[in-house]
């Protein structure tokens, strides 16, 4: 494989998002030089959508793609995200729930107090710090607002809002598919039943149940947890992430919508007993489902715990109980094998991070192939750069069970208590806890961290991580209070679109 000349002919063993979006990537990117892509997808292994949310990357996805939102949302029962809200994750005062928004162009004047005000706070001068009071995103989200500015305010081409998707992860991978394969993508129905290599270990061909041999020069496993190629056929070690995310199950329960009701704009995430249950609206129905660890509770405790959490709502409504494998290989690139989706990795869905990871990965492949002769060396420097964003991901979900202030169950304390965290985010958490350069510490880390300076300082003022005693302003500096911001961000947000008129009525910033 060269950057004249890509491989001719891949193979992408398994479907779901994972799958298609992979064929869409590769086919957009190399159709016009003759590459044919085949995927092979068993009609007996079922789709694993853990989680029906996404990063405001997916955005990028659809636009390289030429995709509008009019044409896929409604087809995936797709609505908008402004952020992921976060209830009971604190016990500190004021603190007990937050919301991790995306930011907006409008967030610059009041954003940037709240900054201002967490640093006070974290350097020991009282000042309101919860990032929901001063992001618009967070207003939206409170009441039922779309990230789309109404007609009479700018139109939906007005830039300056980032948002992300709400959607069914089912109906994703079927929009996905039709769309792969108007493209020329070969679909292929059947159960790989042995795996063929050449004798340098490279993959040669895969013999499906039917007796059908298909022969490629790449080939990509997105077969799941299984872990088809990657694990089960060349061996590739999987890196356990269970030593500090503790969450391996999961059960999810779909619940109705109430149609007169605002319908939300926010992934909630509720802290349980054991881990934390999720809700997600949709335009057709809520997707509810409970992420936990086993060694802490049982698979029949957690329904148990999730159906009161959900109340009557949950009542007749058949339970999918999950298994969750969560970490990562160590060469996500190797021979001629790409694993993509949950066979190369999975870092649970609290921060909805599976398709960015999907998407990057991919996107970085083909720029490996794109931008250098292929070698040992650039294979190794993939493997690196995706290995970087796993930790960096890692990091910033570890981040949310380190910080809770929880008693009430061993799980929580637990979670606290490990002390297995990376250097790198004991460096984080050291430089605020003694109020040092915030800023210089994050720019020393740079990309490896993956989220960006407004998600770590939202993560660590929203979950209240302050020192106890805190001093009263200096005369003349009064800090925005927490009403004021919300005063402010109540008015901006009047501005903005009613999330079921602009689902309906089609409008977007894209």
């Amino acid at each position: 494989m060269s950057p004249s000349r890509p491989p001719q002919h891949v193979v992408i063993v398994g479907g779901g998002s994972a799958g298609w979006m992979t064929a869409n990537l590769l086919m957009h990117q190399w159709r016009e030089r003759g590459v044919r892509i085949t995927l092979i997808e068993s009609s007996e292994i079922g789709t694993i959508g853990v989680g029906e949310g996404s990063t405001p990357f997916l955005r990028d996805f659809f636009r390289h793609l030429g995709i509008s939102e009019q044409d896929w949302m409604p087809a995936c029962n797709a609505t908008f995200k402004c952020g992921i809200r976060f209830p009971n994750w604190s016990t500190v005062p004021g603190y007990a729930s937050y919301v991790h928004p995306f930011f907006n162009q409008e967030d610059l004047a009041i954003g940037s107090q709240f900054f201002t005000n967490a640093c006070l706070r974290r350097r020991g001068t009282a000042a309101d710090a919860n990032p929901q009071d001063f992001f618009i995103a967070a207003e939206l989200a409170r009441q039922g607002k779309a990230p789309l500015y109404a007609p009479q305010h700018g139109g939906p081409s007005n830039p300056g809002t980032d948002y992300a998707y709400h959607f069914d992860a089912g109906l994703l991978g079927q929009f996905l598919k039709a769309h792969a394969e108007s493209l020329g993508v070969r679909h292929q129905v059947g159960t790989v039943a042995e795996v063929n290599r050449h004798e340098n270990g490279d993959i040669a061909a895969l013999r499906l149940h039917d007796g059908t041999v298909l022969a490629g020069d790449f080939f990509v496993d997105c077969s799941g947890f299984k872990g088809l190629l990657i694990n089960e056929t060349l061996g590739e070690p999987f890196v356990s992430y269970q030593d500090n995310l503790f969450n391996d199950r999961a059960i999810a329960i779909p619940t109705a919508l109430d149609p007169a009701a605002p319908l939300p704009s926010e992934t909630v995430s509720t802290a349980l007993t054991c881990g934390w249950a999720w809700k997600i609206p949709l335009s057709s129905r809520f997707g509810n489902g409970y992420v936990y660890a086993s060694q802490f509770i049982s698979d029949d405790q957690a329904e148990a715990e999730l159906r009161q959490h959900l109340g009557p709502a949950a009542d007749g409504q058949t339970a999918r109980r999950l298994k969750m494998r969560v970490g990562r290989v160590e060469q996500h690139w190797r021979n001629n094998c790409l694993a993509i989706g949950l066979s190369q990795g999975f870092i649970e869905p609290l921060e909805a991070t599976a398709l960015m990871l999907i998407q990057f990965s991919v996107q970085c492949f083909v720029e490996s192939l794109e931008q250098a002769e292929f070698s040992r060396r650039n294979q190794a420097a993939y493997n690196r750069r995706i290995n970087q964003m796993f930790e960096g991901v890692r990091d910033y979900v570890v981040a949310h069970y380190h910080l809770n202030t929880r008693q009430d169950t061993a799980y929580w304390q637990a979670n606290r208590a490990h002390g297995r965290i990376s250097d790198r985010l004991a460096s984080i958490l050291e430089v605020w806890d003694r109020g040092g350069d915030f800023e210089a510490e994050l720019t020393r880390h740079g990309n490896a961290l993956m989220y960006f300076r407004p998600s770590w300082y939202c993560l660590l003022a929203g979950m209240g991580r302050f020192p106890a005693t805190l001093q009263p302003p200096r005369l003349g500096h009064v800090p925005l209070s927490a009403l004021q911001a919300r005063k402010e961000t109540a008015g901006i947000a009047g501005r903005f679109q009613d999330h079921r008129a602009g689902l309906a009525q089609g409008l977007s910033l894209a």
